[in-house]
């Protein structure tokens, strides 16, 4: 007999990370390989991501890991052409990758937004079409938006905010294309403020900000996103799809 808790497991399944060399990606590597998740690990800075690589093998966790640039769609059609050479499958997807900043809209270059655009819509497209090119029914593919692609910033993020807004439709999108014909569930899961690289920059501000502005009044750690990213990528979720679940501590909810 099998208890609820077994639904979260990923035992048997690859699992394709993106963006899997800094912040909420090496959270995500740690938790899929705790549940047995079998990882594919993707990032551009192939240094970084090897030591985390190195660091889940240690922990006994099977890994794959391949430098990959999501703006390339070659790149991440070589990168799913890699797990199925290793691993015969991918189950999940869960894309990670991206960028961010905080720049005055009267002041962004047409470079720099069309950069984030490339990396947080684009990227998430060309990994979730090559994904699903091989997926078996039963997989799940989990877009990483934003809480900022549902409510306004409180700082200038012209180009984040269309980027991650552009992920949660996508997301409806595909899950209309291929939850039933193909058997694969598409969601978006949009965290609010979490310890990051990305949030490295004012980060003091940033607190103060979350502290006034939602309801819990703090930022997430690490655990409180990941078991929300296993939900979504496991059994558990299995009458899921097409859905956008905040975990922001009830930032969008004020």
């Amino acid at each position: 007999m099998t208890g609820p808790l077994d639904a979260f497991r990923l035992d048997g399944r690859v699992v394709v990370i993106t963006g899997a060399s800094s912040g909420l990606g090496v959270g995500f590597a740690r938790a899929v390989a705790d549940v047995g998740g079998t990882l594919v690990l993707a990032a551009r800075r192939e240094d970084r991501l090897h030591e985390v690589a190195g660091e889940l093998r240690a922990r006994g966790a099977t890994v794959l890991a391949r430098a990959t640039d999501v703006t390339v769609p070659e790149e991440c059609q070589a990168l799913v052409d890699a797990a199925v050479a290793e691993h015969g499958r991918v189950d999940v997807l869960v894309n990670n990758a991206g960028l961010g900043g905080s720049v005055p809209a009267s002041r962004e270059t047409p470079d720099a937004f069309r950069q984030v655009i490339d990396v947080n819509l684009n990227g998430s497209f060309w990994m979730a079409q090559a994904c699903a090119r091989v997926m078996p029914a039963g997989s799940a593919i989990v877009n990483v938006a934003s809480v900022h692609g549902v409510v306004a910033s409180r700082f200038p993020q012209a180009s984040y905010a269309a980027s991650k807004a552009g992920v949660i439709g996508l997301t409806r999108d595909l899950a209309q294309q291929w939850s039933r014909r193909k058997g694969i569930r598409v969601n978006a899961l949009c965290p609010g403020y979490f310890a990051s690289e990305m949030t490295a920059n004012g980060e003091d501000k940033l607190r103060d900000m979350v502290a006034q502005h939602s309801l819990l009044g703090r930022f997430g750690e690490q655990h409180e996103v990941d078991s929300a990213l296993l939900f979504l990528a496991s059994p558990a979720s299995s009458y899921v799809t097409g859905t956008t679940l905040l975990v922001d501590g009830g930032l969008a909810a004020i």
